[in-house]
């Protein structure tokens, strides 16, 4: 019947040569090509496309914006005619004065150049557009100043310069005090009273910005301030070092009056104003004291309970 090959007399066609070889293009053909490529890396692919459009968009804005993360980890802004003047007054480090073209002096502007002047600070006259991409907007009042990074000591810095002066270590460890004017006055109140350092974990606690600068009165520039990873570890390494750690708090053991060990080495441990100290740093401290007060008084400032305990053990000491 039509289409069968079977029938009398059909003759079955054979495609190709059945005596030749396939020479190893078959093998070749079956053998694998690798792992299949991310969609990501695929160059005809979206994914690759929207990937390259995002990093072209990055690259774009890079630098625009002084808030960034990176930005506040190298320098800070501080901006406006009174902030910038206090600045200069107060001794704070400046790399760089900017003004604003076309901005009108007044005595708050002439006094801020004078100052830059007498110091040797840079001068950089810049378009309003330029200064308020600086500063993120701010109202800049056609003046501001470039801080650089705060240079941090070691913890064991401040033991160093103890020993090498001969004098006995007095070293102030904070525990979440985060207002940066307290670092500043606390920072004051240390130079003043005969410590050698002030000692900041890296995390939760107020860190030397303009604010603590100022409010230190140029007292961060004679006295250094150390940063440390963990503050408990801190402890007991001044503990190993033969440093009694004294904690001041609202519940302490006894009275700053009656620290008989005020002419000791000593670590003086502060916490927040609210919370007092850790529970961890509190289990590190030797004695815990606290400050008398009236009844009438819940607690004081963290800068200021700070002062009356330095000036209570360096009137102890005889200084």
């Amino acid at each position: 019947m039509p289409g069968s090959s079977q029938r009398k007399g059909a003759i079955r066609k054979k495609r190709g040569n059945p005596t030749a070889g396939s020479g190893g293009r078959v093998r070749q053909g079956l053998e694998g090509r690798g792992p299949t490529p991310k969609a990501v890396d695929r160059t005809k692919h979206p994914a690759h496309k929207r990937a390259k459009a995002k990093e072209r968009a990055e690259k774009r804005t890079t630098g625009r914006r002084p808030d960034r993360k990176d930005t506040d980890a190298t320098v800070e802004w501080v901006y406006g005619r009174n902030p910038v003047v206090e600045a200069l007054r107060a001794g704070v480090p400046v790399s760089a004065l900017y003004v604003a073209e076309g901005t009108e002096r007044d005595a708050r502007l002439r006094e801020a150049l004078l100052i830059a002047v007498e110091h040797g600070i840079s001068l950089l006259e810049v378009p309003r557009i330029e200064l308020d991409r600086l500063t993120s907007h701010g109202a800049h009042q056609g003046l501001a100043v470039q801080i650089p990074p705060y240079e941090y000591a070691h913890p064991d810095d401040l033991l160093r310069i103890a020993y090498d002066a001969n004098q006995v270590p007095l070293i102030v460890a904070l525990d979440g005090v985060t207002d940066p004017r307290n670092l500043g006055a606390i920072t004051r109140s240390a130079a003043a009273f005969g410590a050698q350092g002030v000692v900041v974990p890296e995390r939760r606690t107020a860190s030397m910005t303009a604010s603590a600068w100022k409010t230190s009165a140029g007292a961060a520039a004679r006295i250094p301030v150390a940063r440390c990873t963990n503050l408990n570890r801190a402890l007991k390494s001044y503990k190993d070092a033969g440093l009694l750690i004294v904690g001041l708090d609202m519940g302490g053991e006894i009275e700053l009056p009656d620290l008989q060990a005020a002419t000791d080495p000593i670590v003086l441990v502060v916490g927040s104003e609210g919370k007092g100290l850790a529970r961890l740093v509190r289990e590190n401290c030797d004695i815990i004291v606290s400050i008398p007060m009236t009844s009438s008084t819940e607690s004081l400032n963290a800068g200021i309970a700070t002062g009356v305990a330095l000036y209570e053990i360096s009137r102890r000491r005889g200084q």
